[in-house]
């Protein structure tokens, strides 16, 4: 069964209904967003998650310390990395956390992309996108079949073509977010359907 991620938490409002609805993963976004949280507003959101619920931490190019001390910290449990971080640098972060801390490596798709390169990745996961944060999903033709590197589809993803994606190239799991808002928030009506077309 593909797993479920919902990014963007902002309230506890969005607790709530994750909390309902049970999703595997959710992402708190740390880097320029306007989905962007605090260290402290995040700390509080996950206080009040289900134990059940993975939180993700969304990061571009962030000093290793921000990461190690929200892991630390309890606050989160993955790291998702957009910018441009090296082998080197998800090493570090594996070697400071005793290998404790999930990584998920971003990889923003085009036509110059091999994702076979990825295979050896030390990061646990890739995660495939159109870009942070666009909405929009990306040429899913890019997708390499002979991938072995679990991966988190994203980009654009909604109840009309999540199905289709996941028939098509069974994802580790799929990654969703403005898909599932209304005016800048998540809405638990549009929630409750992608996990039944899901489920």
């Amino acid at each position: 069964m593909v797993k479920i991620k919902i990014c963007g938490i902002k309230r506890l409002e969005d607790i709530e209904i994750v909390n309902r609805y049970k999703p595997d993963y959710i992402g708190f976004v740390f880097a320029y967003s306007k989905r962007k949280v605090s260290h402290d507003l995040a700390r509080k959101l996950k206080d009040n998650l289900d134990s059940d619920i993975i939180s993700v931490g969304v990061f571009v190019d962030a000093p290793e310390n921000e990461i190690l001390e929200l892991f630390g910290d309890g606050i989160i449990e993955v790291a998702q990395l957009h910018g441009h971080e090296s082998e080197e640098y998800i090493s570090d972060l594996k070697d400071k956390t005793n290998g404790e801390l999930i990584i998920i490596n971003a990889i923003e798709m085009n036509d110059e992309v091999d994702l076979l390169q990825y295979n050896d990745s030390i990061a646990d996961y890739l995660l495939l996108d159109s870009g942070k944060g666009s909405g929009k999903t990306f040429d899913w033709g890019l997708i390499r079949k002979d991938l072995k590197k679990e991966f988190f589809l994203a980009g654009g993803l909604d109840s009309e073509n999540v199905t289709l994606a996941v028939d098509e190239f069974d994802p580790y799991a799929v990654d969703l977010s403005s898909s599932l808002e209304t005016d800048g928030f998540k809405d638990e009506i549009k929630i409750k359907e992608i996990m039944e077309v899901i489920n």
